[in-house]
Protein backbone atom coordinates (compact mmCIF):
# COMPACT_ATOMS: atom_id res chain seq x y z
CA UNK A 1 0.00 0.00 0.00
CA UNK A 2 1.34 3.43 -0.95
CA UNK A 3 0.08 6.52 0.87
CA UNK A 4 0.72 10.19 0.15
CA UNK A 5 0.97 12.20 3.36
CA UNK A 6 0.45 15.94 3.29
CA UNK A 7 1.91 17.67 6.34
CA UNK A 8 3.74 20.74 5.14
CA UNK A 9 4.71 22.79 8.19
CA UNK A 10 5.74 23.96 10.75
CA UNK A 11 8.82 22.24 12.16
CA UNK A 12 7.03 21.03 15.28
CA UNK A 13 3.95 19.96 13.31
CA UNK A 14 6.07 17.91 10.90
CA UNK A 15 7.82 16.17 13.79
CA UNK A 16 4.49 15.47 15.48
CA UNK A 17 3.42 13.33 12.50
CA UNK A 18 6.30 10.85 12.84
CA UNK A 19 4.82 8.56 15.55
CA UNK A 20 1.71 8.04 13.40
CA UNK A 21 3.94 6.72 10.60
CA UNK A 22 5.61 4.32 13.02
CA UNK A 23 2.19 3.03 14.15
CA UNK A 24 1.10 2.54 10.54
CA UNK A 25 4.32 0.77 9.51
CA UNK A 26 3.89 -1.72 12.35
CA UNK A 27 0.18 -2.30 11.74
CA UNK A 28 -0.03 -2.47 7.92
CA UNK A 29 2.46 -4.85 6.28
CA UNK A 30 4.28 -3.32 3.34
CA UNK A 31 2.86 0.19 3.71
CA UNK A 32 5.06 2.95 2.28
CA UNK A 33 4.71 6.73 2.40
CA UNK A 34 5.59 9.66 0.20
CA UNK A 35 5.45 12.98 2.08
CA UNK A 36 4.62 16.50 0.83
CA UNK A 37 6.42 18.99 3.09
CA UNK A 38 7.69 22.57 2.98
CA UNK A 39 11.14 22.72 1.40
CA UNK A 40 12.74 24.04 4.59
CA UNK A 41 11.77 20.90 6.50
CA UNK A 42 12.39 18.36 3.73
CA UNK A 43 15.22 16.65 5.60
CA UNK A 44 13.04 15.41 8.44
CA UNK A 45 10.71 12.94 6.65
CA UNK A 46 13.72 11.22 5.09
CA UNK A 47 14.89 10.20 8.56
CA UNK A 48 11.89 7.87 8.98
CA UNK A 49 12.33 4.38 7.50
CA UNK A 50 8.69 4.18 6.26
CA UNK A 51 9.17 7.19 3.93
CA UNK A 52 10.32 6.55 0.37
CA UNK A 53 10.03 9.93 -1.33
CA UNK A 54 9.99 13.45 0.05
CA UNK A 55 8.14 15.91 -2.20
CA UNK A 56 9.10 19.49 -1.32
CA UNK A 57 6.53 22.22 -1.65
CA UNK A 58 7.23 25.95 -1.33
CA UNK A 59 3.87 27.50 -0.50
CA UNK A 60 5.47 30.10 1.77
CA UNK A 61 7.84 31.22 -0.96
CA UNK A 62 5.47 30.82 -3.91
CA UNK A 63 2.69 32.98 -2.53
CA UNK A 64 5.09 35.89 -2.13
CA UNK A 65 5.58 36.00 -5.91
CA UNK A 66 2.81 34.13 -7.71
CA UNK A 67 3.79 35.34 -11.17
CA UNK A 68 7.37 34.14 -10.82
CA UNK A 69 6.14 30.81 -9.47
CA UNK A 70 4.02 30.14 -12.56
CA UNK A 71 6.62 31.57 -14.94
CA UNK A 72 9.42 29.42 -13.54
CA UNK A 73 7.43 26.22 -13.98
CA UNK A 74 7.83 25.20 -10.33
CA UNK A 75 4.10 24.90 -9.75
CA UNK A 76 3.60 22.84 -12.91
CA UNK A 77 6.49 20.55 -11.98
CA UNK A 78 5.06 20.06 -8.49
CA UNK A 79 1.64 19.05 -9.85
CA UNK A 80 3.24 16.67 -12.31
CA UNK A 81 5.22 15.07 -9.50
CA UNK A 82 2.01 14.41 -7.54
CA UNK A 83 0.37 12.81 -10.57
CA UNK A 84 3.34 10.66 -11.50
CA UNK A 85 2.84 8.05 -8.77
CA UNK A 86 -0.19 5.87 -8.12
CA UNK A 87 -1.39 6.23 -4.52
CA UNK A 88 -3.91 4.07 -2.71
CA UNK A 89 -4.75 6.87 -0.31
CA UNK A 90 -3.96 10.51 0.49
CA UNK A 91 -3.96 11.66 4.12
CA UNK A 92 -4.10 15.39 4.77
CA UNK A 93 -2.69 15.57 8.28
CA UNK A 94 -2.58 19.39 8.31
CA UNK A 95 -6.30 20.12 8.29
CA UNK A 96 -5.89 23.50 6.62
CA UNK A 97 -7.34 24.88 3.39
CA UNK A 98 -3.85 25.24 1.88
CA UNK A 99 -2.99 21.59 2.51
CA UNK A 100 -6.41 20.27 1.49
CA UNK A 101 -6.15 22.18 -1.80
CA UNK A 102 -3.08 20.14 -2.75
CA UNK A 103 -5.12 16.93 -2.65
CA UNK A 104 -6.95 18.07 -5.81
CA UNK A 105 -3.93 17.10 -7.90
CA UNK A 106 -3.83 13.45 -6.81
CA UNK A 107 -6.09 10.80 -8.32
CA UNK A 108 -6.71 8.81 -5.15
CA UNK A 109 -9.15 8.67 -2.21
CA UNK A 110 -8.51 11.49 0.28
CA UNK A 111 -8.79 11.21 4.06
CA UNK A 112 -8.61 13.84 6.78
CA UNK A 113 -10.32 15.28 9.82
CA UNK A 114 -14.04 16.02 9.89
CA UNK A 115 -15.25 19.65 10.12
CA UNK A 116 -15.53 19.52 13.92
CA UNK A 117 -11.94 18.28 14.27
CA UNK A 118 -9.98 20.15 11.59
CA UNK A 119 -8.24 23.42 12.37
CA UNK A 120 -10.01 24.92 9.35
CA UNK A 121 -13.38 23.17 8.86
CA UNK A 122 -13.47 24.14 5.17
CA UNK A 123 -10.59 21.73 4.54
CA UNK A 124 -12.90 18.75 5.11
CA UNK A 125 -14.80 19.53 1.93
CA UNK A 126 -11.82 18.28 -0.07
CA UNK A 127 -11.91 14.82 1.54
CA UNK A 128 -14.07 11.88 0.52
CA UNK A 129 -17.38 11.95 2.39
CA UNK A 130 -16.73 8.58 4.03
CA UNK A 131 -13.15 9.47 4.98
CA UNK A 132 -13.73 12.47 7.24
CA UNK A 133 -12.74 11.29 10.69
CA UNK A 134 -13.58 12.67 14.15
CA UNK A 135 -10.66 13.23 16.52
CA UNK A 136 -11.39 14.94 19.82
CA UNK A 137 -9.77 18.28 20.46
CA UNK A 138 -7.95 19.02 23.71
CA UNK A 139 -5.39 16.27 23.15
CA UNK A 140 -1.73 16.52 22.29
CA UNK A 141 -1.13 16.93 18.55
CA UNK A 142 0.83 13.66 18.37
CA UNK A 143 -2.08 11.67 19.80
CA UNK A 144 -4.59 13.36 17.48
CA UNK A 145 -2.51 12.39 14.44
CA UNK A 146 -2.07 8.83 15.67
CA UNK A 147 -5.86 8.55 15.97
CA UNK A 148 -6.40 10.00 12.50
CA UNK A 149 -4.00 7.51 10.91
CA UNK A 150 -5.51 4.56 12.77
CA UNK A 151 -8.99 5.43 11.47
CA UNK A 152 -7.86 6.25 7.95
CA UNK A 153 -5.82 3.04 7.59
CA UNK A 154 -8.11 0.73 9.54
CA UNK A 155 -6.06 -0.51 12.50
CA UNK A 156 -6.44 -0.32 16.27
CA UNK A 157 -4.54 2.50 17.93
CA UNK A 158 -1.51 1.04 19.75
CA UNK A 159 -1.42 1.55 23.49
CA UNK A 160 1.30 3.58 25.16
CA UNK A 161 3.53 6.45 24.13
CA UNK A 162 4.07 7.00 20.42
CA UNK A 163 7.44 6.13 18.89
CA UNK A 164 9.06 8.60 16.47
CA UNK A 165 10.92 5.70 14.86
CA UNK A 166 13.78 7.77 13.45
CA UNK A 167 16.89 6.24 11.98
CA UNK A 168 19.92 6.44 14.26
CA UNK A 169 21.95 9.64 13.81
CA UNK A 170 25.64 9.76 14.61
CA UNK A 171 27.02 12.74 16.61
CA UNK A 172 28.44 15.56 14.50
CA UNK A 173 32.13 15.13 15.38
CA UNK A 174 34.55 15.13 18.31
CA UNK A 175 35.06 18.91 18.37
CA UNK A 176 32.12 19.55 20.72
CA UNK A 177 34.09 18.37 23.78
CA UNK A 178 31.41 16.20 25.30
CA UNK A 179 29.80 16.00 27.76
CA UNK A 180 27.73 19.02 26.80
CA UNK A 181 24.26 20.46 27.25
CA UNK A 182 22.57 22.21 24.36
CA UNK A 183 20.78 25.52 25.02
CA UNK A 184 17.93 25.92 22.49
CA UNK A 185 17.40 29.64 23.03
CA UNK A 186 15.92 30.67 19.67
CA UNK A 187 12.17 31.07 19.16
CA UNK A 188 9.72 33.23 17.24
CA UNK A 189 7.69 35.29 19.73
CA UNK A 190 9.48 37.86 21.84
CA UNK A 191 7.42 36.71 24.84
CA UNK A 192 8.71 33.12 24.56
CA UNK A 193 12.35 34.12 25.12
CA UNK A 194 13.84 33.13 28.47
CA UNK A 195 15.88 36.10 29.77
CA UNK A 196 19.52 36.12 28.65
CA UNK A 197 20.72 36.69 32.20
CA UNK A 198 19.03 33.42 33.17
CA UNK A 199 20.80 31.54 30.35
CA UNK A 200 24.13 32.86 31.58
CA UNK A 201 23.42 31.90 35.19
CA UNK A 202 22.36 28.43 34.06
CA UNK A 203 25.58 28.06 32.05
CA UNK A 204 27.56 28.90 35.18
CA UNK A 205 25.70 26.18 37.06
CA UNK A 206 26.56 23.72 34.27
CA UNK A 207 30.24 24.61 34.70
CA UNK A 208 29.96 23.62 38.36
CA UNK A 209 28.79 20.19 37.16
CA UNK A 210 31.69 19.89 34.71
CA UNK A 211 29.43 20.29 31.68
CA UNK A 212 30.08 22.26 28.53
CA UNK A 213 27.32 24.38 26.99
CA UNK A 214 26.74 24.71 23.26
CA UNK A 215 24.50 27.28 21.60
CA UNK A 216 23.10 26.80 18.08
CA UNK A 217 21.59 29.59 16.02
CA UNK A 218 19.66 30.00 12.78
CA UNK A 219 19.71 33.73 11.95
CA UNK A 220 21.80 36.83 12.79
CA UNK A 221 19.61 37.81 15.78
CA UNK A 222 19.97 34.34 17.29
CA UNK A 223 23.71 34.35 16.66
CA UNK A 224 24.06 37.70 18.46
CA UNK A 225 22.03 36.39 21.40
CA UNK A 226 24.14 33.23 21.57
CA UNK A 227 27.31 35.31 21.60
CA UNK A 228 25.99 37.49 24.44
CA UNK A 229 25.06 34.42 26.46
CA UNK A 230 28.47 32.79 25.95
CA UNK A 231 30.59 35.92 26.39
CA UNK A 232 33.26 35.41 29.04
CA UNK A 233 32.06 31.95 30.04
CA UNK A 234 34.80 29.36 29.68
CA UNK A 235 32.45 26.42 29.30
CA UNK A 236 30.09 28.00 26.74
CA UNK A 237 30.61 28.20 22.99
CA UNK A 238 28.55 29.28 19.99
CA UNK A 239 28.22 26.64 17.27
CA UNK A 240 28.71 27.39 13.57
CA UNK A 241 25.56 27.76 11.53
CA UNK A 242 24.06 24.32 10.89
CA UNK A 243 21.27 22.93 8.73
CA UNK A 244 18.59 20.76 10.33
CA UNK A 245 20.61 17.62 9.80
CA UNK A 246 23.59 19.24 11.51
CA UNK A 247 21.49 20.38 14.45
CA UNK A 248 20.03 16.88 14.74
CA UNK A 249 23.50 15.36 14.91
CA UNK A 250 24.56 17.85 17.59
CA UNK A 251 21.42 16.92 19.51
CA UNK A 252 22.28 13.24 19.15
CA UNK A 253 25.51 13.79 21.06
CA UNK A 254 24.12 15.99 23.83
CA UNK A 255 23.71 14.90 27.42
CA UNK A 256 20.55 17.00 27.64
CA UNK A 257 18.89 20.16 26.36
CA UNK A 258 17.20 23.20 27.78
CA UNK A 259 14.70 24.70 25.36
CA UNK A 260 12.19 27.47 25.10
CA UNK A 261 8.96 26.84 23.16
CA UNK A 262 10.62 26.16 19.80
CA UNK A 263 10.50 23.67 16.95
CA UNK A 264 14.02 22.43 17.65
CA UNK A 265 12.79 21.39 21.10
CA UNK A 266 10.41 18.97 19.38
CA UNK A 267 13.35 17.61 17.39
CA UNK A 268 15.19 16.95 20.65
CA UNK A 269 12.19 14.97 21.88
CA UNK A 270 12.05 13.00 18.64
CA UNK A 271 15.70 12.04 19.11
CA UNK A 272 15.00 10.99 22.72
CA UNK A 273 17.30 13.64 24.21
CA UNK A 274 16.41 14.51 27.83
CA UNK A 275 15.05 18.05 27.69
CA UNK A 276 13.71 20.69 30.04
CA UNK A 277 11.32 22.92 28.07
CA UNK A 278 10.33 26.35 29.37
CA UNK A 279 6.87 27.82 28.83
CA UNK A 280 5.90 31.34 29.85
CA UNK A 281 3.07 32.70 27.69
CA UNK A 282 2.26 29.35 26.05
CA UNK A 283 0.69 26.12 27.28
CA UNK A 284 2.58 22.83 26.82
CA UNK A 285 -0.53 20.69 27.21
CA UNK A 286 -1.43 20.53 23.51
CA UNK A 287 1.87 21.01 21.70
CA UNK A 288 4.64 20.56 24.25
CA UNK A 289 7.61 18.32 23.54
CA UNK A 290 6.29 14.74 23.34
CA UNK A 291 8.34 11.77 24.43
CA UNK A 292 10.35 10.15 27.16
CA UNK A 293 12.59 12.22 29.46
CA UNK A 294 10.73 15.42 28.58
CA UNK A 295 10.11 17.88 31.42
CA UNK A 296 7.81 20.85 30.88
CA UNK A 297 8.20 23.81 33.22
CA UNK A 298 5.23 26.13 32.77
CA UNK A 299 4.98 29.48 34.50
CA UNK A 300 2.25 29.89 37.11
CA UNK A 301 2.45 33.69 37.08
CA UNK A 302 -0.97 34.34 38.60
CA UNK A 303 -2.01 37.40 36.64
CA UNK A 304 -1.94 36.07 33.10
CA UNK A 305 0.16 33.00 32.28
CA UNK A 306 -0.42 31.41 29.85
CA UNK A 307 -1.61 34.50 28.00
CA UNK A 308 -0.84 33.22 24.46
CA UNK A 309 0.23 36.75 23.50
CA UNK A 310 3.16 37.66 21.27
CA UNK A 311 3.64 40.97 23.10
CA UNK A 312 3.75 41.29 26.88
CA UNK A 313 1.51 44.09 28.17
CA UNK A 314 1.75 43.24 31.87
CA UNK A 315 2.14 46.19 34.26
CA UNK A 316 4.29 45.17 37.26
CA UNK A 317 3.23 46.37 40.68
CA UNK A 318 5.62 48.47 42.82
CA UNK A 319 6.29 45.39 44.97
CA UNK A 320 7.19 43.32 41.89
CA UNK A 321 9.44 46.09 40.61
CA UNK A 322 11.30 46.05 43.91
CA UNK A 323 11.82 42.27 43.80
CA UNK A 324 12.84 41.81 40.16
CA UNK A 325 15.10 43.54 37.67
CA UNK A 326 12.63 43.86 34.82
CA UNK A 327 15.28 45.42 32.60
CA UNK A 328 16.82 41.97 32.43
CA UNK A 329 14.08 39.65 33.75
CA UNK A 330 11.36 40.03 31.16
CA UNK A 331 8.69 38.88 30.50
CA UNK A 332 7.78 38.66 34.20
CA UNK A 333 6.12 35.23 33.91
CA UNK A 334 9.58 33.70 33.49
CA UNK A 335 10.63 34.88 36.95
CA UNK A 336 8.74 31.78 38.14
CA UNK A 337 11.18 29.68 36.09
CA UNK A 338 14.49 30.96 37.48
CA UNK A 339 17.86 29.30 36.78
CA UNK A 340 17.90 27.55 40.16
CA UNK A 341 14.62 25.79 39.43
CA UNK A 342 15.67 24.87 35.89
CA UNK A 343 19.07 23.60 37.05
CA UNK A 344 17.35 21.40 39.64
CA UNK A 345 15.11 19.79 37.03
CA UNK A 346 17.99 19.42 34.59
CA UNK A 347 20.10 17.80 37.29
CA UNK A 348 17.35 15.25 37.95
CA UNK A 349 17.22 14.40 34.23
CA UNK A 350 20.98 13.95 34.04
CA UNK A 351 20.97 11.78 37.17
CA UNK A 352 18.23 9.58 35.72
CA UNK A 353 20.25 9.17 32.53
CA UNK A 354 23.29 7.82 34.35
CA UNK A 355 23.60 4.02 34.24
CA UNK A 356 22.39 2.34 37.39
Amino acid sequence: MRVLLIKTSSLGDVIHALPALTDAARAVPGIRFDWVVEEGFAEIPSWHPAVDAVIPVAIRRWRKNLWQTFKSGEWRAFKQRLRRTHYDLVIDAQGLFKSAWLTRYVNAPVAGLDPQSAREPLASRFYDANRRYPVARGQHAVERLRQLFAQALGYSLPAGLGDYGLKRLEPLDDSLQAPYVLFLHGTTWATKHWPEVYWRQLAERMAERGLQVRLPWGNPAEKARAERIAEGLGNAAVLPRLNLAGVARVLAGAEACVAVDTGIGHLAAALDVPTVSLFGPTNPGLTGAYGQSQVHLASDWPACAPCLQKKCTYKPSPDEQSRFDFQREWPPCFTRLNPERVASQLGALLLAKEPG
